[in-house]
């Protein structure tokens, strides 16, 4: 009889072990409190994981624009609605527009690209002076930050990502003028390697950078259209400031103006040193009077290709100036 009991009391036990396991195996094990608390978060967890996934992947979709608008005298707007500018994303009106504000608060990541080739060495003491000045008056301490990074023949970073002025300072005093220009090498890796940035979906930042060069590239192994399409990738705006001290419009000016124009920003080209530091200010009131618009696109996709953007004023006398695209994400 006890043999009949535990017989019976073992076929009761592997009918509810595989009832429980939802298998017709005999191996199937009835679950302990422990372990199915352990299940019950690992899947919770695993539909938290599920939902971010879903969050990011409807952000992918908003587009943060930066851009300025200027009057016929090329002085700041600061006052624009709405109304005053329309959008089309390639080519199309947007699906709707989520957020319009001016912009002056959002983190700043800026890299200062010096070209140290033996061509720039008769204003470059008072071009490093100028650039240390405006790090100072533009930088806020524990929210904007910003590198340095000299080029020649080839980029070299001299004083990485940093919010305090002073180091930015002997950084730049560290640089050392000779040697060829590789303008598009440097422009590629600044926004590569240091202002590609993953997670500024969940945290949006002004990305740019200014770039003192003659702009007459001799050594780069990337081409002119490879470092724009990284800024734009990189969504960094470009400001130019033209070392080169010649009255007429050089070849090396149209390629900083094209480098600038293709990402939303400025070229300059100072004819005396003291005009050096105006541009230097007139970057800093730039930056000090942006407006974002946040948009959702039209029919997007995200399959990789560039989206050209057409920002146009309302308003005839009214001159807008943003990037011209955009790569849109790949999944």
């Amino acid at each position: 009889m006890k043999y009949a009991h535990l017989i019976a009391l073992l076929v009761l036990m592997t009918s509810a072990a595989t009832t429980a396991g939802g298998q017709g195996s005999p191996y199937a094990t009835l679950p302990s409190p422990a372990l199915s608390a352990t299940a019950t978060a690992a899947a919770a967890t695993s539909d938290n994981e599920d939902q971010s996934v879903l969050t990011i992947r409807k952000r992918v979709d908003e587009v943060h624009l930066l851009f300025t608008a200027t009057d016929r005298h090329g002085r700041f707007v600061k006052n624009l609605s709405q109304g005053d500018f329309q959008i089309l994303d390639d080519h199309k009106p947007p699906q709707s527009i989520s957020e319009f504000r001016r912009e002056t608060d959002l983190p700043l990541e800026l890299g200062l690209v010096v070209d140290v080739s033996g061509s720039i060495r008769s204003r470059f003491t008072f071009e490093q002076d100028s650039a240390i000045a405006f790090m100072q008056h533009t930088l806020r301490p524990h929210f904007d930050k910003a590198f340095v990074m000299g080029f020649n023949g080839h980029p070299q970073i001299v004083q990485d990502f940093t919010d305090n002025a002073a180091v930015l300072a002997q950084g730049v005093h560290r640089l050392r003028a000779g040697g060829g220009t590789a303008l598009y090498d440097a422009i590629y890796h600044a926004c590569r390697d240091k202002l590609l940035n993953k997670d500024d979906a969940n945290r949006p930042v002004r990305h740019a950078i200014i770039v003192l060069s003659d702009g007459d590239d001799n050594q780069s192994e990337v081409s002119r259209e490879a470092a724009i399409e990284m800024a734009q990738r990189a969504e960094v705006i470009i400001f130019a400031i033209s070392t080169d001290d010649s009255p007429s419009y050089q070849r090396g000016d149209r390629v900083l103006q094209q480098l600038a124009d293709s990402t939303g920003g400025r070229a300059f080209f100072p004819l005396k040193v003291k005009d050096v530091a105006r541009s230097f200010t007139s970057i800093e009131d730039e930056l000090r009077s942006q407006y974002v618009v946040s948009y959702k696109p039209a029919h997007f996709d995200a399959d990789g290709r560039f989206r050209s953007i057409e920002l146009t004023s309302e308003k005839k006398d009214l001159s807008l100036r943003a990037r011209r695209g955009y790569y849109a994400p790949r999944q």
